[in-house]
């Protein structure tokens, strides 16, 4: 795997867009351990898991008993389940960049939020609309960081991450949200903000840093193949969880 740190123009870059794609990062062994890992897990419905049919969000089935209403969204809690989660969460490469995007040598492993395999199955996937990662966590402040790692492919088609450069600065009215989470796009300030919508396409072990601020969405697989990404959050160790919260739910982890 790469050590590299962010170049001071990568670290603009990320300041400016609100998220940054770094390259052929996670190495195929790696990757390899963690699908066979996550899918073995999932065969087995290992819980606790979240199946599209618990969101309700667009094209979810209506719930676990219809027709695909096993089909898995995610894997949670992956850093307590074994060895090779952890490995990633943890790695130096990683855990340096986050550290430089947070301005902090002393940085956290959030166990509360993402911290999760994510899935996206040929039948019966779902859309989530345009949102900030801040809206579900509940943090002292916002300067919180998610780490997406690719596991395969990850294209339109088959349901990859877009995002709206620049959203992480942008102070956006509650008026302009449905249900207080996702924008509304029948609004013509939010349409002409998601027709600036950048979707980049990752590589198996390509990895996407982005701020909890940052908009972004992702749609169906339409494709035969089904898609699987890893993703953790973190935050500064002096950046502490409400207390009640569901962030202070589980223990964050210290990273040395």
């Amino acid at each position: 795997m790469t050590t590299q740190l962010f170049t001071p123009a990568e670290l603009e870059t990320f300041q400016r867009q609100g998220f940054i794609v770094v390259r052929a990062m996670a190495d195929a062994e790696l990757r390899q351990a963690l699908l066979a890992t996550g899918k073995d897990q999932l065969a087995r419905a290992i819980e606790p898991i979240e199946y599209e049919a618990d969101t309700h969000y667009p094209g979810a089935p209506s719930s676990r008993e219809a027709a695909g209403g096993q089909t898995a969204r995610r894997l949670k809690q992956v850093y307590a389940r074994d060895e090779v989660f952890r490995r990633w969460a943890l790695d130096a490469s990683l855990a340096g960049r986050v550290r430089q995007l947070l301005g902090s040598e002393h940085i956290a492993l959030s166990q509360a939020h993402h911290n999760s395999l994510m899935t996206k199955q040929p039948a019966f996937s779902s859309v989530t609309h345009w949102h900030r990662d801040i809206r579900y966590w509940s943090f002292e402040d916002s300067n919180l960081i998610s780490v997406w790692l690719a596991l395969g492919m990850e294209v339109r088609e088959n349901g990859c991450l877009g995002f709206l450069p620049g959203s992480h600065t942008m102070d956006i009215s509650a008026e302009r949200f449905e249900n207080r989470a996702f924008l509304r796009p029948d609004l013509a300030e939010n349409q002409a903000l998601i027709e600036q919508a950048v979707f980049p396409e990752l590589a198996p072990g390509d990895v996407v840093f982005f701020h909890a601020r940052t908009f972004h969405a992702a749609g169906w697989n339409r494709t035969e193949t089904s898609k699987y990404s890893l993703v953790f959050g973190y935050h500064r160790q002096d950046n502490h969880p409400l207390p009640g919260s569901r962030s202070a739910s589980l223990p964050s982890v210290a990273l040395a």
